[in-house]
């Protein structure tokens, strides 16, 4: 698929009249958002337009940070871009209030979303946002409360994705996939260094 036409498709797409993570939780407007694995950079931006007061993207691919930077300009939003991998994170304790995140879906290497978030755990300090594939529903929360130490795990809603073929590995021309929006709340309990 050509930019232009993710442009023209992500254009046309509904929108939230009220974003739960803003109107419900407050988790986004004046706080400091990281969007892991941010790809084109629309869940940054998102958490931007809805008054994030900073947010920084993280991404290992430098082609994907280019888009990101391209339609932050777009926006005229200021966002800083950071190329790194999840798991060389090296921050310590909390560092960020909310992290957002649509990570791979751990099909192509197994365990890839939940490496995302644990790490996302270890810095967000007040919640996580993440999409995961609906038929992982119950792995994802046992694991997160009991081995990433979330004190809750909610699906907020199931989602539809239709993901058409971009990787060489993609067998299918689109697969149709049942995915969960979850939202976690970090141990508070736990140092803030």
């Amino acid at each position: 698929m050509k930019l232009k036409q993710l442009e023209i498709l992500l254009g046309n797409l509904k929108q939230f009249t009220n974003p739960k993570a803003e109107n419900t939780y407050g988790d986004i407007s004046g706080k400091v958002v990281a969007d892991f694995g941010c790809g084109c950079g629309t869940l940054g931006i998102a958490s931007a337009l809805l008054d994030a007061e900073y947010v920084i993207g993280i991404d290992v691919d430098s082609q994907s940070l280019e888009t990101a930077l391209s339609n932050a300009e777009e926006f005229e939003l200021d966002m800083d871009l950071v190329q790194c991998d999840i798991s060389s994170l090296s921050w310590k304790g909390a560092k960020v209030d909310t992290v957002v995140m649509n990570p791979p879906f751990g099909t192509r290497r197994k365990g890839s979303d939940m490496d995302f978030l644990s790490a996302a755990l270890k810095v967000a300090s007040v919640a996580v946002y993440s999409l995961h594939k609906t038929t992982t529903r119950d792995h994802v929360k046992r694991t997160a409360l009991r081995e990433f130490a979330a004190e809750r795990a909610e699906v907020l809603c199931e989602l539809r994705f239709d993901v058409p073929r971009m990787y060489k590995f993609h067998k299918k021309k689109e697969v149709d996939i049942a995915v969960d929006l979850w939202r976690f709340v970090p141990d508070s309990s736990r140092k803030l260094v």
